[in-house]
């Protein structure tokens, strides 16, 4: 199994290559039978004038996480993912570190699929909780 998680994972992470994601320095570090986990650092390219990560880059990051989430449990070769809608309830502020987006499935249907995304820091406190609703279009 392990060898099937680091393929899964390297090809997430290849797949961001000249993205936002990259951008970000997004990268995805764990993945299992129903979620899929993310990490990025927090830093003055993700701070909004304060200090504080920006709301906007916490999004970014959970939108990323689920959407990778719905592409590996999906059929990638015949479907589209696209984001359709997405909430974020930001609870407590980070400066400095790295923050975890894991992403795990509430409803997989064929057509629209529900993501809870909660984003914690290294210490396990909880930053941010998202919700995400992706859609699978066929690519015909």
């Amino acid at each position: 199994m392990n060898e099937l998680k680091e393929k899964i994972l390297k090809v997430c992470n290849e797949s961001s290559k000249n993205t936002m994601m990259e951008t970000l320095e997004i990268e995805y570090i764990d993945v299992g039978e129903n979620f899929l986990i993310g990490k990025m650092p927090v830093n003055s390219k993700v701070h909004q004038p304060d200090g504080v990560l920006h709301g906007g880059a916490m999004v970014a990051l959970a939108e990323s996480v689920g959407s990778t989430a719905s592409y590996i449990f999906l059929d990638a070769e015949n479907y589209f993912v696209r984001g359709i809608e997405i909430s974020a309830n930001h609870v407590k502020s980070v400066r400095e570190g790295e923050v975890f987006a894991t992403a795990t499935i509430i409803h997989k249907g064929r057509t629209t699929q529900l993501w809870d995304i909660k984003i914690r820091d290294a210490e396990q406190n909880l930053i941010s909780v998202c919700k995400l609703t992706t859609i699978a279009l066929p690519k015909k």
